[in-house]
């Protein structure tokens, strides 16, 4: 599970907790799709906007609902107690490993961050994926603390930010990750965008938010990527163009919102207060995009 394509969903949310039916439909689709494995409350799952109940019951149904799919759970949260909580009830509703990304208010040192992990894969008995997501969390991992981190007993992956554009300076990116961390722990590219470059630059795997709702085209890419098939892979990632340029424009977790509800899959209201949708300009943006998509691209049936 810490190779191939991650799908990482959206946890719609109601004022009253999370819309269960959306998140149980959105997740059985994804387990359907054949993905390998399912990130569940990772950022486009909400995860820091969730009490520690409804995180628990997001673990909950999306082990349910993802049959023989292993669900990765998100459990960063700001102190260690709480992590040490979340990983305890991911632990209890069946998640077959965690996700931790070092959530903070105040700067971590690397130390602080270090003892973070440390602590709680003292206290895991599943395997752990770290989230290095330095434009979300501030963290910025330097190669030394990962090469630290790794090392640590039940890191099984590494989620790393997107990597450079150009193929030479993605390859020597892996390349000088990998030689600091145990082979043991696999490479996963995030930054949707970047997909196909980090896997042909040597990453295992492909953590994405847009495979939540594309799993299918994600899937495609990936197969040219891991085959070989470079200018494919880059290609048919290119296909998808329209999208990324959203994710640049208004961040990939608004986007990736209004899409799954152009699908039918949520209701227009499903992010956390005071987190708000897309505007109106925002939402014409993506079904444009989505309709240029469809017409030019075989990744997105009509």
């Amino acid at each position: 599970m810490f190779a191939g394509l991650s799908a990482f969903p959206l946890t719609p949310v109601t004022e009253d907790g999370i819309d269960e039916a959306a998140f149980e439909r959105v997740v059985g689709r994804l387990a359907e799709s054949g993905v390998d494995s399912i990130g569940a409350l990772g950022s486009t799952g909400s995860y820091a906007y969730l009490s520690r109940r409804e995180r628990a019951r997001a673990t909950q149904l999306a082990v349910r609902n993802a049959g023989s799919v292993p669900v990765v759970a998100g459990v960063g949260a700001w102190r260690t107690r709480e992590v040490l909580a979340n990983v305890e009830d991911a632990q209890r509703a069946g998640a077959r490993a965690v996700l931790l990304a070092p959530v903070t208010y105040q700067p971590l040192t690397d130390d602080e961050v270090f003892g973070l992990y440390e602590e709680v894969t003292a206290n895991l008995s599943v395997p752990l994926v770290v989230y290095d997501n330095p434009a979300t969390t501030h963290v910025t991992f330097g190669d030394e603390l990962h090469g630290r981190v790794a090392h640590l007993p039940g890191v099984a992956s590494i989620k790393i930010p997107a990597v450079p554009a150009d193929p030479t300076e993605a390859r020597a990116r892996v390349t000088r990750l990998r030689s600091v961390i145990p082979a043991t722990v696999t490479i996963g590219v995030s930054g949707d965008a970047a997909g196909a470059n980090g896997l042909l630059a040597g990453c295992e795997a492909w953590y994405s938010a847009i495979a939540g709702v594309f799993p299918e085209a994600c899937r495609t890419v990936m197969r040219a990527a891991v085959s070989g098939e470079a200018e494919r892979a880059r290609a048919l990632s290119g296909e998808l163009d329209p999208l990324w340029a959203l994710f640049a424009r208004y961040g990939s977790y608004r986007v990736v919102s209004a899409v799954a509800v152009e699908l039918g899959l949520v209701s227009e209201s499903n992010l956390p207060r005071p987190v708000l949708p897309l505007d109106e300009e925002g939402r014409r943006a993506v079904v444009a995009a989505l309709d240029t998509i469809k017409r030019r691209s075989s990744l997105i049936s009509a």
